[in-house]
């Protein structure tokens, strides 16, 4: 196995994102790419990545491998890369040997470690709602949200794209109508709840695309993914909190 990354930052930034929620995980390197499908130990929030061939500019793999790593140690190593490295990838005595190279080169091991997890599948899932925006957006929606409340409610009916929050005394209510930005998708008024502690981690899939797309439902789990064409895809789905009354 051998591969090489023109643009790290794709790797760089996907590890560090998905380490805030994932702690171990197996990534599995195959000619169809580069990818991860994971649960976070609370098991409400499942995170599926995938970076593909063509984000490479070496692209070198005999057969399936397994890299079973802690995504913290990597996400250590990963941020050492600068925009300018030429980052490689490589298998060798149980080790992935990360090598950056620029004006210097610099080479690091990280040591595969034994995990027992079951294969994570990702659930099919069906959405009347689809909005597509600019991350920033998204962004933006959230960071007023938290400043009242630990969860909001999505809400989406034909033009109209809206999130509520509500805390002991503070409300926040942001709208986002259809714009020549703002796609959306819904044929009547739809609503869930979701928590802002784990939405705020997940946002940060901003760094790899200018735009998000979002389907949720009725108490119901949301998704949002984030994705740059031929190199990068990468999604979460994040469990409603559901009310009791």
């Amino acid at each position: 196995m051998k591969l090489t990354l023109a643009e790290p930052k794709y790797l760089r930034d996907s590890i560090s994102i998905i380490s805030e929620l994932v702690n171990e995980t197996k990534i599995k390197v195959s000619s169809d790419g580069m990818e991860l499908t994971a649960m976070d130990p609370a098991n409400v929030a499942m995170v599926v990545f995938k970076l593909l061939p063509t984000a490479f500019t070496e692209y070198s793999v005999e057969k399936p491998v397994d890299l079973s790593v802690n995504l913290a140690n990597l996400k250590q190593i990963l941020r050492r890369a600068n925009p300018t490295d030429m980052l490689t990838l490589e298998l060798a005595d149980n080790m992935l040997k990360v090598q950056m190279k620029s004006a210097s080169t610099r080479r690091f091991d990280l040591p595969l470690i034994d995990i027992e997890e079951k294969e994570q599948k990702v659930p099919e899932l069906k959405y009347p709602v689809i909005i597509q925006t600019a991350s920033v957006v998204l962004n933006e929606a959230i960071g007023d949200a938290d400043t009242v409340a630990e969860a909001v409610s999505f809400t989406a009916e034909p033009g109209l794209f809206g999130l509520n929050a509500e805390g002991d005394l503070n409300k926040a209510a942001i709208e986002i109508k259809a714009d020549d930005i703002t796609r959306i998708e819904a044929k009547e008024r739809t609503s869930s709840k979701y928590s802002i502690e784990y939405l705020k981690k997940m946002i940060e899939g901003s760094k790899l695309s200018e735009t998000v797309t979002i389907q949720f439902n009725k108490d119901y789990p949301l998704k949002l993914t984030y994705a740059a064409i031929d190199k990068v895809m990468l999604s979460f789905i994040l469990a409603p909190r559901v009310e009791n009354d």
